[in-house]
């Protein structure tokens, strides 16, 4: 028996019932419009009668049991219960539904995503020069319903007032299925153009009204199974839903909205947990899939453990887990059960991150290690959050994150490594289980020290980090800099040897420019030494009434930062620089617990 039906519908009867909340979204779904350009050329190819793709919708009363909220900007007050849900084909139905059926401007973007307000037209004279002349016809304007040009000081075009759209001929498209009413207006301020509609109406608005768009109908009897595969398979057009979605489909199907619990809800007064995660500012970049990932891998965790005590063995115990299927088949009681034991493991997470001298998102090597990381100070701080602060479990703690950030093994495709590490790790930390491989795997080639120059790598930003939670102070404010962060004075990574001295003295770009010659300070410091030769620069700092520090005070905050004084002082490059990389090294060293090789 199918699950099925296969129709097609008049598009404007399919806006009439969206408009008229027959037809909704499930709560999941994202709430998008195309851009602009997209929206137009969905236009024109509606006036064409080209294909534009089917729509799959699901009745509703069965078994799959979804939240459900109108299309976008359409008014929620006074709908009924939806008959059908849509499946496939949001982005056009929202698209057509804001420029077609309601009266304010669509809330669009541009092709670069910025958001935008557009109303959409149809120039009658040249929509009846020919069809192919369709494209040029349909024009956008802003949201006062103008085109503007020399940076919004000209008016190239003004319909803002239905005088002037009948006047200059410019059919609104808001209007395309009710176009009497601006008929009426246009024998009132334009009576010699009504022949001409007639024949708009014909030629152009007659595509539009009669439009058939082809209908999947999935039956309300659809098993919740074959429904959320239908989510995973059918975005055709648009970007793959993502395990978040997928893992809300699912469980609105038994009732639970992880919408709601995740980015919260105003109608239904649920606080967001992302926000609640993200007011550690470290976190801020946390996203749902690491949340998920790290309540499966606990999952599964407890599964292995269970099978293991069961006395299964070999394929038989359950792997711990992070990959996509596996969060897709996270149970929705597991989720209830570990949601808010997990949000406090990442907030112990936060804590380690600060500890570490990390204060913001932008900082940290690894996003992907976040998950990981949360998932172990979970389990270790279930009785006390305090307990991942005792020396010995600290400093395994830190010794695997450092290898991990060092040995840059946290880039690319990683679920395989991060379940592999909350085992291991926690194996570890409890004293019973060797080294997580992750410190075996991590390794720091030597000559890989001279080649960090971009602030976008991993080991670039673990170094930087490392300086800082070495004690490094501040050339010119009389503070660590890990506090001047905390206070939030402008703080960078800058050159020792500034760039216009190395480059006068012939100094490659290769050696001046990697993270040997570079430390953090502050803004302030940085405009003193310029471009000068550090002997200048130093002396200058160190006369400064704010700073005034003599030889011995000033040698001291330089070492701080790992800084060889004595070539730097004579300005030479060449000793400054092999000194600077075997300090650098031994702090890499201590941090990952392991001698470093070169190629």
């Amino acid at each position: 028996m199918s699950t099925f039906d296969s129709t097609k519908l008049p598009l404007k009867d399919l806006l009439k019932d969206i408009v008229g909340g027959k037809i909704q979204l499930p709560d999941f779904q994202r709430g998008w419009v195309w851009d602009d350009e997209h929206v137009r050329s969905l236009l024109v190819s509606l006036g064409r009668s080209f294909p534009v793709g089917a729509v799959m919708l699901l009745e509703t009363g069965g078994e799959v049991r979804f939240q459900v909220r109108p299309v976008e900007n359409v008014p929620s007050a006074g709908l009924p219960a939806p008959e059908k849900l849509i499946l496939d084909g949001q982005q056009r139905l929202t698209t057509l539904t804001q420029v077609l059926k309601l009266q304010g401007p669509v809330k669009t973007t541009t092709e670069k995503g910025k958001p935008i307000d557009r109303f959409y037209y149809i120039h009658i004279p040249t929509a009846l020069a020919g069809a192919d002349r369709l494209d040029e016809a349909i024009i956008a304007t802003d949201g006062n319903r103008q085109i503007r040009s020399d940076f919004g000081r000209k008016v190239e075009l003004d319909l803002s007032t239905r005088e002037l759209e009948c006047q200059q001929l410019f059919f609104p498209c808001s209007e395309i299925f009710d176009a009497m009413s601006w008929l009426q207006d246009l024998n009132v301020h334009n009576p010699g153009a009504v022949s001409q509609f007639f024949e708009f109406n014909k030629e152009v608005l007659e595509a539009y009204n009669g439009y058939q768009i082809p209908l999947i109908i999935l039956k309300k009897d659809t098993p919740k199974e074959a429904v959320c595969l239908v989510f995973e398979k059918v975005n055709t057009g648009g970007v793959p839903l993502s395990v978040f979605e997928l893992v809300t489909a699912s469980y609105a199907a038994d009732g639970y909205n992880l919408r709601d619990d995740w980015y919260g809800s105003d109608i239904r007064n649920v606080i967001s947990r992302r926000q609640r995660i993200s007011e550690e500012q470290i976190l801020n970049g946390v996203e749902s899939t690491d949340f998920l990932q790290a309540i499966t891998m606990l999952h599964t965790l407890e599964k292995r453990k269970a099978d293991i005590a069961a006395g299964k063995t070999g394929k038989q115990v359950s792997p711990v887990s992070a990959k996509r299927a596996s969060v897709l088949e996270l149970p929705l009681d597991a989720y209830k059960n570990w949601a808010e034991v997990v949000e406090r493991g990442f907030n112990c997470a936060a804590k380690f991150l600060r500890q570490e001298c990390f204060t913001s998102q932008r900082d940290l090597p690894y996003r992907t290690q976040i998950a990981p990381l949360a998932a172990v100070m979970t389990m270790i701080c279930k009785k006390d959050e305090e307990r991942w602060r005792e020396p010995q479990i600290h400093q395994k703690l830190a010794r695997w994150f450092w290898c991990g950030v060092l040995g840059e093994l946290y880039g690319g495709a990683v679920e395989t490594r991060i379940a592999n590490d909350v085992e291991e790790l926690l194996a570890w930390i409890e004293g019973n289980g060797d080294l997580p491989r992750t410190i075996n795997d991590a390794n720091f080639q030597i000559d890989r020290l001279g080649s960090l120059a971009s602030r976008l790598s991993a080991a670039y930003k673990g170094i930087n980090i490392l300086v800082l939670r070495d004690g490094a102070h501040d050339l010119f404010w009389k503070s660590q800099i890990r506090n001047l962060e905390a206070d939030e004075v402008s703080l960078d990574i800058h050159h020792i040897f500034p760039k216009d001295w190395c480059e006068k003295q012939g100094i490659a770009r290769r050696q001046y420019d990697s993270i040997i010659n570079k430390t953090p300070i502050s803004y302030k410091a940085n405009r003193m030494i310029g471009g000068s030769a550090p002997s200048v620069y130093l002396a200058s700092l160190q006369s400064h009434n704010q700073v005034q520090l003599d030889d011995v005070a000033m040698n001291t905050l330089l070492r701080s930062h790992h800084i060889p004084v004595e070539p730097l002082r004579a300005d030479d490059f060449d000793a400054f620089y092999e000194q600077r990389q075997k300090e650098l090294l031994g702090l890499i060293e201590r941090a990952m617990g392991k001698a470093l090789h070169s190629v």
